[in-house]
């Protein structure tokens, strides 16, 4: 989901929605949007023939989307497009052809950063993350992270976030290498210059497996919005252990070089998060958790765990759960947040939250 003034779009695998006041279907594929103020859906209609993973705002009132699709309106849109949020039209600026699935978008003046599991992006070989010119869709030929090493498949770009200021760019994903250099699928990027600088800032935490079923267990990734740190959140299905990095979420401090443990590490004992959202006075966490302060349990409410079932809000400074818990029902989890003036959106693929219907998409207000 995205915010551009007082319209949300959402994107994801669907064929219809309603108003918010309503049970009627209006048929919308794949990219919907509805206004803020009073939950209308608006008069956007784009044929989208695959999934959208992927939203961020683009220039003159468009939207860049990106996901697992081959058309957009009729127009030939392999994984990537930009379309205008007033009539649905698709740019013919942004035609760059993706050899894979767009997952992830971040946006700083005109550099469009694209992450996804792809080995061809335009006429260049890019593993899973490339550098765009927003403006005219060229490839930079300069920005190319190598990432290498993955694990089972292709290299691949799970997530990514950009800092506040657009000077660092990190990424997760099933890569164990980054231009040379050992990054055990998390990455961060200087991105100030013409080339993509690995920096000397990394972690070993994700160094250690979690279930072998998974070629990566990161799934969400989220900068504070003073750029001070950032917290990640993991699948992976292990729990039991403090050490373990898996089906948790984990605060970084961005100063300084050299290996950085997390400041702190807040397990659900063995239950998938897959999204984050830091504001600054809480971490967000969202995935089909039943329990946080787990990090003894297995699959089980361990020493010390408290009741969060699919949403919590832990303390920014102890990473412990906050008093907030609204409760969700759980199904696969929470997908996508969005910080708002009124309050924080939620993307999931159930229909309660709070005890009321809300079905995929509510709001909680900020009072």
């Amino acid at each position: 989901m995205i915010l551009i003034g007082d319209t949300v779009l959402v994107g994801g695998d669907f064929s219809s929605t309603t108003h918010a006041h309503s049970r009627a279907a209006i048929p919308r594929r794949n990219l919907m949007a509805f206004r803020l103020s009073d939950g209308k859906v608006t008069d956007l209609r784009v044929n989208i023939d695959g999934p959208v993973w992927a939203l961020a705002e683009g220039p003159d009132g468009s939207v860049l989307v990106g996901g697992d699709f081959t058309t957009v309106n009729g127009h030939r849109r392999r994984s990537l497009a930009r379309v205008d949020v007033a009539t649905g039209e698709v740019s013919p600026d942004l035609r760059t052809p993706v050899d894979g699935d767009v997952r992830s978008l971040a946006v700083h003046g005109r550099d469009l950063y694209v992450g996804g599991s792809y080995d061809r992006i335009g006429d260049l070989r890019r593993g899973g993350l490339a550098r765009l010119d927003l403006i005219d869709g060229r490839v930079d030929p300069d920005f190319d992270a190598e990432l290498a090493k993955p694990v089972r498949t292709r290299p691949r770009v799970e997530s990514m976030a950009l800092s506040p200021d657009g000077t660092s760019l990190v990424a997760i994903g099933n890569f164990a290498q980054a231009r040379g250099q050992e990054r055990h699928q998390l990455v961060m990027l200087d991105v100030t210059g013409p080339q993509a600088v690995v920096s000397d800032w990394h972690t070993e935490f994700y160094r250690t497996r979690c279930d072998s079923r998974f070629d990566s267990y990161l799934r969400g990734i989220d900068f504070a919005p003073d750029g001070g740190y950032f917290v990640v959140v993991t699948t992976g299905h292990d729990s039991g252990s403090p050490e373990l990095p898996c089906t948790a979420a984990a605060r970084f401090e961005t100063h300084g070089s050299g290996v950085h443990p997390p400041t702190w590490v807040n397990h659900t004992g063995g239950h998938s998060l897959y999204a984050v959202e830091a504001t600054g006075s809480a971490v967000y966490v969202g995935g089909h958790q039943r329990w946080q302060d787990n990090p003894y349990g297995v699959k089980h409410k361990g020493p010390g765990a408290v009741d969060r079932p699919g949403i919590a809000a832990l303390d920014p400074e102890t990473g412990r759960a906050l008093d907030w818990n609204p409760t969700r029902s759980r199904g696969q989890g929470v997908r996508a947040f969005v910080r708002c003036p009124q309050g924080l959106l939620v993307g999931s693929d159930t229909d309660e939250l709070g005890h009321e219907y809300h079905a995929r998409i509510g709001l909680f207000p900020a009072a």
